[in-house]
C-alpha cells in the first residue's frame, strides 16, 4: 500500500471501536473513529475516508439513516454494516442495509478474516 487507506469506524460500543481499530491499523490503515452516526456524519465532513464500518443499532443516528445520509453525498462510498441486533434480529437490520449497492453486511461476532476481506474487497472494487 503506497497511500495508507483511511477508515471510519462508527459504533456506539467502545469495545467494539477498540477491537476494529487494532484489527485495521495492525492490517496498515488509518482509522478514524465516532460513537453515532450523527458524530460519524459530521466527522467524515472534515475528513472524508475511503470506507466507513458502520454499526446498524446505534442511538441519535442509526446505521441505516447513517449510511444513506453519507451515499446522498458521495453515492458509491464503501461501506460495511455491522450488527449484534437490537429490538429486532441482527439479521433483519443487515437485510435492509444489503439492498444497498457497495454494502457488505457482517454480523457481530465476526471473525478477523472476515472483517479484513471486507475491507480489502471494497477498498480494490472502488480503486
Amino acid at each position: 500500500m503506497n497511500e495508507k487507506k483511511q477508515i471510519l469506524i462508527i459504533d456506539d460500543e467502545p469495545t467494539a471501536l477498540k477491537v476494529l481499530r487494532k484489527i485495521l491499523e495492525l492490517e496498515g490503515y488509518e482509522v478514524l473513529e465516532a460513537a453515532n452516526g450523527e458524530e460519524g456524519v459530521e466527522l467524515f465532513h472534515q475528513n472524508p475516508c475511503d470506507l466507513v464500518i458502520t454499526d446498524m443499532v446505534m442511538p441519535i443516528k442509526d446505521g441505516l439513516q447513517t449510511i444513506l445520509d453519507l451515499r446522498e453525498e458521495i453515492p458509491d462510498l464503501p461501506i460495511i454494516a455491522v450488527s449484534g441486533g437490537g429490538n429486532i434480529s441482527k439479521e433483519r437490520y443487515l437485510a435492509v442495509a444489503g439492498y444497498l449497492e457497495d454494502v457488505i453486511t457482517i454480523a457481530k461476532p465476526f471473525s478477523v478474516v472476515t472483517i479484513t476481506g471486507a475491507v480489502k474487497d471494497l477498498l480494490q472494487k472502488n480503486n
